[in-house]
Parts: structure tokens; sequence; C-alpha cells
């Protein structure tokens, strides 16, 4: 019992040694700039690294067999071969959504219509795996897939 209170002792002046050591602490000007230049940096970079492209015009197909491209204003069923069976993957209404697959848990299909740019979904046991791909903002041929 006696060293729980000495514990507690020690544990109340440790704590009242940190915050008088932070009442002593006085920010600089030259501080609270180097804080907003922080912010404005870190705010640019994450818009930047989160903008999406444009909008959404094409659904890319991944399987086995290998990578296929279709446009999103074409309606179309599409069956996908992989190791368990066919996946079926319905194009249309500018978007695009697994419909059957012969995997266990279904969660692919749970996943619902995809209609954003770079949106995605898998079918990871019968692996097959779906994105919706955009023009890019600039209009460049070249992305960072070229590389």
């Amino acid at each position: 019992m006696k060293r729980k209170k000495k514990m507690k002792g020690k544990n109340r002046e440790r704590r009242r040694k940190f915050f008088a050591a932070l009442k002593q602490i006085r920010p600089r000007p030259l501080d609270y700039v180097v804080i907003a230049v922080a912010v404005v940096i870190i705010s640019g970079f994450s818009h930047f690294a989160l903008q999406r492209s444009g909008p959404a015009r094409s659904v890319e197909i991944q399987s086995e067999d290998g990578t296929f491209i279709y446009p999103l204003d074409t309606p179309r069923e599409v069956h996908v071969h992989g190791p368990l069976g066919d996946s079926i993957v319905v194009i249309k209404d500018g978007g695009v959504r697994f419909t059957d697959s012969p995997c266990r848990d279904k969660i692919c299909i749970a996943a619902g219509i995809l209609t954003e740019t770079d949106d995605w979904t898998a079918c990871l046991p019968n692996r097959v795996f779906i994105t919706i791909t955009g023009a890019p903002l600039d209009k460049s041929p070249v992305d960072a897939r070229a590389f």
C-alpha cells in the first residue's frame, strides 16, 4: 500500500514539473511563420495527391487472361474467366458491377455499382480486378503507368 502512495506521489510530481516546463516555453514570431508555411505546404501537397482524374470514361478488367478495357457508355455483360469459374460483370448507365461470381462470400457483388474515377473492386478468390479509369485532367498522353 505504501508503494502505491509513493508511486502516486512521484507521478504527481512529474506531471507538475512537466506542466511547469510547458508554461515557460514562449513561442517566438518566427515559430508562427514556420507553422504557417508547414500548413500551406502540407495542404498544397494533399490537394494534388488527392485530386482525381477527369470524368469516368472506361472500365479496366484484369484477370489471369489479361487486361481488357471497355467504354462505360456502352452497355454490355462481360464474362471474365478465373480459376474458380466465370465472374459476370455488367456495364450499364455509366457504372460497372459484379452481378455473379463463383466465390464463396460474394463480397465483390456486395460492393455495388462503381461510378467514380479510380473506384475499384475485386473478386480475390477468382482473381478478377475492376477499376474505373478516366481521362487525365491535363490531357497528357503520358501518365504514371507509362513508367
